[in-house]
């Protein structure tokens, strides 16, 4: 293939765990799109650096940056990592500001950080927060979420500028072109437009300076207008469009009977499952998976955006262990799953059951209440559960904005001695994320869990070797 049209191979980031890995991809191992090692950073900073004069302005030490990049590079979840008493506030706060320059597309993108500036350059004042509103619904989800975390730190940090000398303005001053995208492509990343030429690389022309006051006032103004800027006004909810929500919207125990008793949905929900399996999965779209599963989506022709995902894996536990512990320990492979009960027993083996999943600081924790039900006299030894949303006047929200199981499905299959073939299929709307997110995001995070509920039946080999 000749080289001018032989296709550009996309960077797989295997190499990297934290610094230069783009948010999709943090979001897509691990399910929350901030590495957690700088979530523990911002809450180290807000423990220790409130009294730190010039937090962000000043430097910390090279070398002790370094040491604690390397470390938190080859174990990003370690929690111990920010306890150590020869570290300084200014060598975590350098580490903060070099994670979001080395981003490989800024945070605020490429394609909008011009409409951020242009609102500080051409829209009246008095109408700045409604247009940064607006543009932050166009950003994509995992940089919105990642926006609200960094704004409310900083926002945080400046509540305390008496004593740090760093308010809004100086902080922004720090961030500003680490988050915006400023004349040129960052990291020599082609964009849509093209670099403007400049006559004198030394001297910033009149442009840049315009750009570069107006991103500093944009930062400023959203640090200090923080809690306001993630809230969408409710008449600019209502002209917006998004039947597919109602379309989700879960029925009630009452509702559900009348159309056809539950023991009936549930029945046609496993039949549908196993007939699933009996045609071995046909019109599924494969997707590569890092988690050493197999990864793959369908789209369903009912009007919703959302596709259907489907995760197995191979796991070393007969299928009644596997259903036990996807059905009643989750908390033991979910580190994320705060809260837990059952509402009501409808039957042996079908309950109204509901939780709450805890999301990244300062996100609201989503709260589901599903009808579930399970069997495990299944032929060949299978084990099937089944689960979908549903209203119920003892569930009150526990925590957090109520998500939406549209549909849940876990077949578990003998394979061999001691073994189990797992399969979800999932389609579920956490609500306030985009259609995009689901497609992009989503189905790694569902090979995620697979992963984990496999890994929770690995046995450790400690004690001493043996010779058999």
């Amino acid at each position: 293939m000749p080289k001018f049209i032989k296709r550009l191979k996309a960077p797989d980031y295997k190499d990297k765990n934290v610094f230069g890995v783009p948010l999709l991809v943090v979001l897509q191992r691990t399910g929350q799109p901030l590495p957690q090692c700088i979530l523990y950073a911002m809450r180290y900073l807000r423990r220790t650096a409130n009294e730190a004069v010039g937090i962000f302005r000043k430097s910390g030490v090279r070398s002790r940056i370094q040491k604690l990049r390397n470390q938190i590079e080859s174990n990003p979840v370690d929690t111990t990592t920010f306890e150590v008493e020869a570290m300084q506030a200014y060598d975590v706060a350098d580490l903060l500001k070099q994670y979001f320059r080395e981003l490989p597309e800024c945070l605020l993108t490429n394609k909008l950080s011009e409409t951020f500036i242009n609102i500080f350059t051409y829209v009246p004042s008095e109408k700045r927060l409604d247009a940064l509103q607006a543009a932050i619904v166009l950003m994509p989800d995992e940089n919105r979420e990642v926006l609200q975390s960094l704004l409310l730190f900083l926002s945080d940090m400046a509540q305390h500028s008496d004593e740090n000398q760093m308010n809004a303005s100086n902080l922004a001053v720090c961030f500003a072109p680490s988050l915006f995208h400023i004349c040129g492509p960052r990291n020599n990343q082609t964009i849509a437009s093209p670099k403007r030429n400049r006559k004198n690389l030394g001297i910033p022309d009149q442009r840049e300076l315009l750009e570069q006051k107006a991103a500093h006032e944009c930062l400023t103004h959203m640090i200090v207008e923080c809690k306001k800027l993630f809230i969408i006004p409710e008449d600019t909810l209502m002209k917006c469009k998004f039947s597919y929500m109602e379309q989700g919207d879960p029925v009630t125990l009452q509702e559900l009977n009348k159309s056809s008793d539950y023991p009936v949905h549930v029945e046609t929900c496993i039949q549908g499952l196993l007939k699933e399996s009996r045609d071995r999965f046909k019109g599924w779209m494969s997707v590569p998976s890092t988690e050493g599963t197999d990864l793959a989506y369908k789209k369903v022709g009912d009007g919703h955006p959302l596709r259907l995902w489907k995760s197995s894996v191979d796991v070393e536990a007969p299928p009644v262990e596997v259903l036990n512990r996807v059905l009643r320990e989750r908390h033991t492979w979910d580190d994320d799953m705060t809260k837990w009960r059952v509402v009501e027993k409808l039957d042996p083996q079908t309950e109204i059951y509901q939780y709450a999943i805890n999301s990244m600081a300062p996100h609201p924790a989503r709260d589901f209440c599903v009808l579930r039900s399970w069997r495990t006299d299944l032929p060949k030894g299978m084990c099937v559960l089944v689960s979908t949303s549903i209203e119920h006047p003892d569930s009150p929200l526990l925590t957090g904005v109520r998500g939406v199981v549209l549909a849940s499905r876990y077949l578990i299959e003998h394979c061999g001695s001691g073994k189990s073939r797992l399969t979800h299929i999932c389609r579920l709307d956490t609500r306030g994320r985009s259609a995009e997110w689901y497609n992009k995001a989503y189905g790694h995070i569902c090979s995620g869990y697979m992963a984990r509920i496999r890994d929770s039946f690995k046995q450790t080999t400690d004690g001493p070797e043996t010779k058999v």
